[in-house]
């Protein structure tokens, strides 16, 4: 096997040792995306031994946990949008009601709820759904107490 084939062979091995044995910590595999994964399957079988192949079944198992990649990316995408929606309905059904909690300007905010709003970011495009209660605004995570009626 050349020499670039055993690179991307021993980082493709690194990686799934690493997803294996430390799964849940902050490990620097742990940020790779289906893209390089297949970019490390790709040169692997462009760099390959054409004398001495890759086994079909190696093949088959690189296949598969691309296919294990794709399934968990879409089912954390679909759990976010669920969280994300759950927390917009959440917060519309406290429109008149009375909470405290923690302002965006770190004031502690007391009062009815008269609106929400859902904001984005612009960096990461993640969702925030705030309450407002008067000129205050806070993030409904930061609500402490709802008194109903």
């Amino acid at each position: 096997m050349s020499q670039i084939g055993q690179s991307a062979t021993a980082q493709f091995s690194a990686a799934e040792q690493a997803g294996k044995l430390s799964s849940g910590t902050n490990d620097a595999y742990n940020d790779l995306q289906i893209d390089d994964f297949l970019k490390l399957l790709v040169s692997e079988l462009q760099n390959q031994d054409p004398l001495n192949p890759m086994d079909n079944a190696q093949m088959v198992q690189q296949i598969g946990h691309i296919r294990e990649i794709g399934a968990t990316d879409q089912l954390t995408e679909t759990l976010s949008n669920l969280s994300a929606s759950q927390e917009l309905v959440t917060a519309s059904s406290l429109i008149g009601q009375t909470v405290n909690g923690l302002g965006d300007d770190l004031s502690n905010v007391d009062g009815v709820v008269d609106r929400v709003t859902v904001e984005t970011t612009e960096e990461n495009q993640q969702r925030s759904v705030k309450v407002h209660v008067g000129e205050k605004t806070m993030d409904i995570k930061n609500i402490r107490t709802i008194q109903t009626g």
